[in-house]
């Protein structure tokens, strides 16, 4: 006897518990810190780069699902290409042959980095980078990878190991023997390169923690010291690949720089299937996979499943169509100059900074002295909440879902879904102004920062 599944009676019956089942179930913490910071909404559905709520307001992300929605909310083009690969009943992951999704993907990506052969299929993020450390380190024959500090690249313990922000790693130790070297050292990263031990340097082209990016030339110094030393470039565009930063690949933006393994993930979905790739060179391939025996000596149990694979064919096909890339650099640019005019207005204000759609606003000591002296009590209670007194009334006056960049950081990431245009910057930056406004005249958010002071002391 079969038993029907309705999903949809099931939400309609349990949904409104979403809140509860969090607490008892899940991360306790998650539920309570949406309470505390007004972020507990109900969102009912989404398209594109907005959500709705229960009586029918809409939201503008400039989240995206920190960077997963690239093309937005259920784009068509994926969802049909998800249907399509369900109704066709394929022999999937029966794990000894070769289906053709995979290869046609990976096809795909390389066309877009012609000095990569190969490509390795995950499921995450944090996979990919394991995926780039293991490699790296067989390739070599060496046990040593640097990072940068500040750098966010994955929280699995060997990603961890290169995770620049302590607060990850606080309590999970020992990690692997990786070294942090200042983003834009070349200094520093030739001392570490000079004891032999080192198998590659990994980095963000843009950190996505404050969004930081290198000295012009850096990338390209860094990667013929390393190559000079035998050591390997692993480039992270979890974040900052497909298009996101106006370039298909954030690397591209710098003349000769050709990373030797490349990690995405995110994007790369459609926001459907969890996807990751690992591209690399062909003798570092071959160097991991060196004989029969070694067939499956790195494997994945739901790498290049069909579903995966078809989202992410779909996704490379609607970025080409649409012209996504260049949307995210045309529209990049017109909220960056928009945003950076207004830093002379308000000195609260202290930098607009990134490239494409990935920019960080960044607020600093103000000049005068009313508000420095709030400033400072901010401050003195825990960095990062004046740019959390700008997020929360973004929400709930201006309905716009945005992001503090990083603990303990005065900075906001937007990385809104790349489809965005004019009429989502007009409708940012007109919210943005009105806050700001508001911070300059001393208005209400200053009182939603007294609360948030009474909250950072309870919880030291």
């Amino acid at each position: 006897m079969t038993t029907e599944f309705d999903l949809g009676a099931l939400l309609a019956e349990r949904g409104a518990e979403r809140y509860e089942l969090h607490t008892r179930h899940l991360n306790h913490q998650l539920p309570r810190m949406l309470h505390t910071i007004g972020f507990d909404k109900v969102y009912e559905r989404a398209e594109g780069a907005y959500f709705w709520d229960t009586e029918g307001n809409d939201y503008l992300d400039m989240l995206s699902g920190f960077g997963v929605m690239g093309l937005g909310r259920h784009h068509p083009v994926v969802r049909k290409a998800l249907h399509d690969v369900l109704d066709a009943q394929l022999a999937d992951l029966t794990r000894f042959d070769c289906q053709p999704l995979p290869g046609l993907l990976a096809e795909r990506l390389l066309a877009h980095t012609p000095h990569l052969d190969r490509v390795f299929f995950g499921n995450s993020g944090t996979e990919a980078v394991e995926t780039a450390l293991k490699f790296a380190r067989r390739a070599t024959g060496r046990p040593r990878v640097l990072y940068c500090e500040h750098s966010f690249h994955g929280l699995t313990a060997g990603s961890l190991s290169v995770n620049g922000e302590e607060g990850f790693r606080d309590g999970f130790a020992p990690l692997l023997p990786d070294t942090a070297v200042p983003l834009g050292d070349l200094d520093a990263l030739a001392r570490e390169l000079r004891k032999g031990d080192v198998a590659a340097l990994i980095v963000e082209p843009i950190q996505g923690k404050g969004v930081l990016e290198a000295p012009p030339g850096w990338l390209r110094a860094a990667q013929e010291l390393l190559h000079r030393h035998k050591a390997l470039l692993i480039a992270d565009e979890v974040q900052t690949g497909l298009g996101r930063t106006g370039d298909f690949w954030a690397y591209q933006h710098e003349d000769g720089a050709e990373p030797d393994l490349v990690c995405v993930a995110k994007a790369l979905s459609g926001g459907y299937v969890p996807v990751s790739a690992t591209l690399g060179r062909d003798w570092i391939f071959k160097k991991v996979y060196s004989s029969i025996d070694r067939v499956l000596v790195h494997s994945a149990s739901f790498g290049s499943n069909a579903q995966a694979m078809a989202a992410g064919l779909a996704v490379l096909s609607v970025m080409e169509n649409e012209q996504i890339v260049a949307n995210a650099r045309a529209t990049g640019e017109l909220l960056k100059s928009r945003l950076a005019a207004l830093t002379d207005r308000y000195e609260l204000l202290a930098d607009v900074r990134g490239r494409g759609l990935m920019i960080g606003i960044e607020f600093g000591r103000p000049r005068s002295l009313k508000l420095r002296g709030r400033w400072t009590m901010l401050q003195a209670a825990r960095k990062g909440l004046f740019a959390q007194m700008v997020v929360v009334p973004l929400l709930q006056r201006h309905r716009i879902l945005t992001q503090v960049s990083g603990d303990h950081l005065e900075v906001i990431k937007l990385i809104p879904p790349l489809v965005v245009g004019e009429a989502e910057v007009d409708r940012f930056v007109d919210a943005f102004t009105a806050v700001m406004d508001d911070a300059h005249d001393g208005g209400l958010m200053w009182d939603f920062g007294k609360t948030l002071v009474k909250q950072a002391v309870a919880n030291r």
